[in-house]
């Protein structure tokens, strides 16, 4: 049996590299495999920090009776979902025909063209509860195969053209909400919040960090946001060793959680403390946003700059791989044990939320270690994850490339953060950078219906299977690729005063505006934007001195006896530019009009308060902002 996991990228991957199974990873030879056999596919979809993969790792792929019967009859698929998230979600909407318990891990039977006929998630070693066993399965699905072909083929093919009918729906062009539509939304998730112990609905009770993003961007949702993460900090759902959130709890108070640590999670939660304290100076959401903060940089920092994409939910204690455990124990005993493993891998869009969130938490709450770290990262992400034709990798390993297609999200993630970079004084150049990312898919839209559009392509492999949707709208625990580029764009009009970026922004969220107000659990980052597409453009531009030289951040402020720069970190302005005169200059001599003469007055810090891009006279003292 040929080892095909062994070097993967991957280390989810590579975790399964020892299983009796024979398996391929994602990619073209396994599909031509199932038809030279001519047996069904089963994909597997998981990701290296998920408990209940390691679980179903154990039970099912380590024993050599149930991954012979597999061998024999099948072509197995490994498939890391951070890898090819476009995968993930092609195969999730595909299984939703079959289950309503959607996961991971996720496993699908499709046929050797990749349609999918049946799907689950966990299957046990032994039936239990109503649930058949994982061979149990694969008996079942055998038998349709050789026995029902005609219905198997049947099925898939109404699967395949339901998913298409579904995201023809999904993206169906409505008018954009008006405030009334969006406070009715903010009213639906009022109407969810537990009221006891905080959060939404009873359990599993997750994060959701787009949503809170979407109350505190709505006076009318600030205390609802306020409260939810308030309670959320003081819940067991965050490590007070370590500072991280995990990835959900099971339990309606907010306790047996899973204890994987998303980077994603993590920093979208670091931007909504920040932003909290923003807007009210609580002492929590300080200590909150700092503690996120030491574990971002702490654990999922890498050596080169980037940030791995998660912290595993297992650690080995006395030799047993077990849940939990490390982060029940007290801290001193903590402290002698090995923690749990990190998930290296640096993937392209999720750093990009964590740059934008260590840059803008940094100015807000002047932590300028923060936006010189979001630098080193967006530094090595522009010189490993780039091509020379400027398009985007995916993801890598330790220097080590994937051959996973990049996605709009990376796209769209990156150029946010890189945008939030140079708002906080991180460097004129990242401005640009950011414009780079976002012209280059509004290129490969063309005159599409979606101003968006993947530079590249996408995935080859799951466009020739039929699956692949053209524009995912879809959210939960972080922004789409869609809303993350929509937003990037929107940015960029609010800086250069472009109005193409303004329409492509406004047309990427008519495509979600139909749906997006009647769900705003799944649609939090959209409808933040759309709130703010719905405002009057307000920029607030500081300029500081030259005081520190080259790579000093926008902590140091030079004279500021006035308290101009602390007064800022605080303005309800929606955007916020805190740079030096050097950037300024930098900044408009790019194209950046909002920069256009914005200079200091009489050494001071001084302030640009414009709206719709009209300003008013400079300022140097905090009263007179």
């Amino acid at each position: 049996m040929v080892n095909r996991l062994a070097d993967a990228v991957s280390p989810y991957l590579r975790a399964h590299a020892s299983n009796p199974v024979d398996w391929f990873p994602w990619g073209a030879e396994a599909f031509a495999e199932a038809r030279r056999r001519d047996v069904p596919v089963l994909i597997s979809i998981g990701y290296a920090t998920c408990h209940w993969c390691h679980v179903m790792a154990r039970e099912s792929f380590s024993d050599p009776i149930a991954a012979g019967e597999l061998n024999a009859r099948y072509v197995a698929i490994k498939v890391d979902r951070e890898e090819h998230p476009e995968v993930d979600a092609a195969y999730l909407s595909a299984a939703s025909a079959f289950t309503d318990n959607l996961g991971w891990p996720l496993t699908v039977f499709a046929t050797p063209e990749g349609r999918a006929f049946f799907a689950g998630t966990y299957f046990p070693p032994e039936p239990i509860g109503g649930r058949a066993s994982f061979r149990q399965v694969l008996d079942a699905v055998a038998d349709a195969w050789m026995n029902r072909r005609d219905a198997v083929e049947s099925d898939a093919a109404r699967v395949g053209e339901a998913m298409t009918a579904a995201a023809a729906a999904a993206t169906a062009v409505a008018d954009l909400p008006d405030d009334r539509a969006l406070d009715a939304a903010i009213e639906r998730l009022a109407q969810a919040e537990d009221p006891q112990y905080g959060g939404f609905g009873t359990a599993p009770k997750f994060p959701v960090a787009p949503v809170l993003g979407f109350l505190l961007a709505r006076p009318s949702g600030r205390e609802l946001g306020h409260r939810t993460l308030e309670r959320m900090a003081a819940s067991p759902l965050r490590d007070p060793v370590d500072g991280g959130f995990f990835r959900y709890a099971t339990r309606r108070d907010w306790s047996d959680p899973h204890y994987e640590r998303m980077l994603y999670d993590n920093a979208l939660l670091l931007d909504a403390y920040a932003t909290a304290w923003q807007q009210g100076g609580a002492a929590w959401a300080e200590r909150t946003a700092d503690g996120v903060a030491a574990f971002l940089l702490a654990v999922l920092r890498r050596p080169a700059g980037g940030f791995a994409s998660a912290q595993d939910s297992e650690s080995v204690i006395d030799g047993a791989r077990v849940e939990g455990t490390y982060y029940t124990v007290p801290p001193e005993e903590r402290a002698s044990l090995e923690p749990p493993a990190v998930d290296g891998k640096v993937l392209t869009g999720w750093n990009g939320f964590a740059i934008g969130a260590l840059a803008r938490a940094g100015r807000i709450l002047d932590r300028p270690a923060w936006i010189a770290a979001a630098g080193e990262a967006a530094h090595m992400l522009l010189t490993r994850h780039r091509r020379p034709d400027g398009l985007l990798l995916r993801a890598s390993l330790g220097g080590r490339a994937s051959d996973a297609e990049a996605t709009l999200e990376d796209y769209g993630g990156l150029a946010g953060g890189l945008l939030e970079l140079a708002l906080a004084g991180g460097g004129a150049r990242y401005a640009a950078a950011a414009r780079d990312l976002v012209d280059l898919c509004l290129d490969a839209a063309g005159e599409g219906t979606c101003p968006f559009e993947t530079p590249g392509g996408g995935d080859p492999v799951l466009a020739a299977t039929g699956l692949a949707v053209r524009v995912d709208p879809s959210e939960g625990a972080y922004p789409s690729g869609l809303s993350a580029t929509a937003a990037a764009a929107h940015t960029l009009y609010l800086l250069s005063g472009e109005r193409k970026y303004e329409r492509a922004a406004r047309e990427a969220m008519r495509m979600v505006a139909a749906q997006a107000p009647q769900v705003p659990s799944g649609f939090g980052a959209s409808l933040t934007l759309m709130s703010r597409l719905g405002e009057e453009p307000e920029q607030l531009v500081v300029v500081r001195p030259e005081t520190g030289g080259a790579g000093v951040g926008a902590g140091s402020v030079g004279a500021d006896s006035r308290g101009l720069v602390q007064a800022a970190r605080r303005h309800p302005a929606p955007l916020i530019a805190l740079v030096t005169e050097q950037d300024a200059v930098d900044l408009a001599a790019d194209g950046f009009e909002l920069f256009e003469g914005r200079v200091t007055r009489d050494g001071l810090p001084t302030a640009y308060l414009c709206r719709d891009f009209v300003c008013r006279l400079p300022v140097t003292d905090a009263a007179a902002l």
